[in-house]
């Protein structure tokens, strides 16, 4: 698949999407004033609209049975009309079940949104509401202690559990459960959902040195982090296996972001003798292969041939042959894990494993063997 101006400006609109900024406005500004003047709006307000007791609301809110279902009605009628929001922490130190779980996710890049997904179809399925908590960015400083921070907080006071979605922490003070999904490092006293890593990027390189690849470059993720070891091992041992030497200069250290990831696929596709083919740690990484590919004037599949790791939507736009790990399902699976804990069911089992399954598209192609 040769590269068009319109791909590229898809990738670019990927990788650099506009931020506004608001406004700032002097605190003597009228707008200020006007909306500093504008009160919560409190139990005794939605009581007094209603006709009824403070205490009568008390019960309608914590969903006791004994109000008369015409009440009940009358009264919800007026908390849509105020805007009335309860106390979420309040509530639940009135109640044992909060019918809330809560998600501390990363960032919202593609790779946490697939994650999403799933985790929003279990929910719309089951009683339980859901709360998000998310740093902005999975390369932000004290990664550790916020997840700490929003468990604990979540936990120990206004959810019935939690999903902690590639977290880095390992350790939690939490009253109620957690599952974790594709966490960087596996502690067995919490469940889990994680991708078959090691085994994808096998696939991956069996599928390449299969089409006649044999000088293949590798992007990789943070060193850090369980997965990117797992799949750097595969890149390794797929080599090995085919009998292929090793060639450390064609290992490129990235940390799953397109901006690293498009600093090295310039490197690799300059090199005297550059590879025939690039496996990437992440998709995201491999839309920067795309990119430095499209302004060095090297086409995608003809000059090289491409491979990412997640089957993010974007990488079907671009035909990127990838490994899909069924991040969509991952999230669904983690809230039905987490429902039977909130319940006190037992899992049928602590880690499970989602297999992983090569997508071939149109970014990679057949080496013509010449005699």
């Amino acid at each position: 698949m040769e590269i068009n101006q319109l791909t590229i400006q898809y990738i670019r609109g990927i990788m650099q999407l506009p931020v506004t900024l608001p406004v700032s406005v002097p605190e003597t500004h009228p707008q200020v004033k006007m909306r500093n003047k504008k009160r919560a709006v409190t139990i005794q307000n939605v009581a007094k609209a209603a006709g009824v007791s403070v205490s009568t609301v008390s019960r309608v809110l914590n969903g006791r049975l004994d109000v008369a279902s015409n009440t009940q009605d009358r009264i919800q009628k007026v908390i849509a009309k105020l805007g009335y929001t309860s106390n979420l922490a309040a509530r639940s130190m009135r109640s044992h079940k909060k019918n809330l779980i809560g998600l501390v996710i990363p960032d919202m890049m593609p790779y946490s949104v697939e994650i999403l997904k799933g985790v929003n179809r279990a929910i719309e399925e089951s009683d339980f509401d859901l709360l998000i908590y998310t740093t902005g960015s999975a390369q932000k400083k004290g990664t550790v202690l916020h997840e700490q921070h929003y468990v604990s907080l979540l936990n120990n006071s206004i959810t019935d559990g939690a999903i902690i979605v590639a977290s880095s922490a390992t350790e939690f003070i939490t009253d109620a459960p957690i599952v974790a999904v594709d966490p960087h490092a596996v502690n067995p006293n919490y469940p889990s959902v994680q991708g078959m890593n090691y085994q994808g990027a096998m696939e991956v390189m069996e599928f390449l040195i299969g089409l006649g690849h044999h000088r293949i470059g590798f992007i990789s993720g943070r060193s850090d982090i369980g997965s990117a070891q797992r799949r750097l091992k595969g890149y390794r041992d797929g080599l090995m296996k085919a009998g292929i030497d090793i060639n450390e200069e064609l290992i490129m250290p990235g940390d799953f972001t397109q901006k690293t990831a498009y600093k090295y696929a310039r490197e690799l596709l300059q090199m005297d003798n550059p590879p025939t083919a690039i496996f990437t740690a992440n998709d995201q990484s491999a839309l920067s292969v795309f990119q430095a590919a499209e302004e060095l004037k090297i086409r995608i599949p003809d000059d090289v041939s491409v491979v990412g790791f997640d089957n993010i939507s974007e990488a079907r736009h671009l035909g990127l042959t990838t490994v899909d790990q069924f991040l969509e399902e991952m999230g669904y699976i983690s809230i039905q894990m987490l429902v039977k804990l909130i319940n006190n069911e037992a899992l049928e089992e602590e880690v499970h494993e989602m297999r992983t399954k090569l997508v071939e598209r149109t970014s990679c192609r057949k080496l013509i063997q010449t005699a």
